[in-house]
């Protein structure tokens, strides 16, 4: 996705996405925290995290990153870190270019804490320019490849719905915490037709909201039947409180005369 990146269509999408991240996980604290894929995304850069990596899946998206600084390549399928070991996975559309993106979610879910959270970048199939690519398509079909110089959106890879998306998550005991559609602009190559209709981001967000082409979420890992440690203070029992015995004085002075009474012979 790298070339397509660079298009006036990818470059607002990019924007949108870089957006909405930085916003979300400016407040998620951690330890590690780890991006998985499309380096051209910052996804970690507005998180403060002590220990962050940047993860490629091939050499080709290696060598097409640019500049982007990569820790290393790695399988999504097989992720190098210990069970319950990271606080935050940012997947900008990692689940779309993935050979199997069930795979790839169930090693999200293994390797994050508990009440860790995943952030997950996507492009919306039910959008005014997945509606395009499936007509760019068919054309190529039906050999009319005249009518299409090239395809709108990236070849590689499979659009995964916003709601089929939810139900992956929600198996894998993801609770989504928050979710949101983008970029309303109609399916144009120019930059400058993109910029006069901008008033639509404003528009479709308010009377369309689920016919955006992308889409962004973040979803938390929630574990059943945890018990949550507190600090011993809380939790310790008060001690019984004991009871005085206070003297009665006037018990007292009736035993006293009586000693007396009966040491005079009364």
């Amino acid at each position: 996705m790298h070339a397509w990146f660079q298009t006036p269509a990818g470059r607002y999408l990019l924007d949108w996405h870089q957006a909405q991240v930085d916003a979300a996980v400016a407040d998620i604290f951690g330890y590690h925290a780890v991006q998985l894929g499309v380096p051209q995304l910052l996804g970690l850069r507005a998180n403060r995290m002590p220990h962050q990596w940047q993860a490629c899946s091939g050499l080709t998206e290696h060598s097409n990153s640019g500049k982007a600084k990569v820790d290393f390549i790695t399988d999504f399928t097989a992720l190098p870190f210990p069970a319950a070991s990271l606080d935050l996975v940012v997947l900008p559309h990692t689940l779309e270019l993935s050979t199997d993106p069930h795979a790839t979610l169930r090693e999200v879910e293994r390797v994050l804490v508990p009440e860790g959270r995943v952030v997950i970048c996507g492009l919306n199939p039910i959008s005014l320019w997945a509606l395009r690519q499936k007509r760019e398509q068919l054309y190529r079909k039906l050999g009319l490849r005249r009518f299409v110089e090239h395809l709108f959106l990236p070849q590689c890879g499979e659009f995964i719905g916003y709601w089929r998306l939810r139900d992956w998550l929600r198996l894998l005991s993801f609770e989504v915490e928050r979710g949101q559609f983008g970029c309303y602009r109609p399916a144009v190559d120019s930059e400058r037709w993109l910029g006069r209709f901008q008033c639509l981001d404003y528009v479709g967000t308010r009377w369309w909201p689920i016919f955006g082409a992308g889409y962004f979420l973040v979803a938390v890992k929630r574990v059943r039947g945890m018990r949550l440690l507190e600090p011993a203070w809380k939790t310790a029992t008060p001690r019984p409180a004991t009871s005085v015995p206070v003297a009665n004085r006037s018990t007292d002075r009736v035993s006293l005369a009586s000693e007396l009474n009966v040491g005079r012979g009364v």
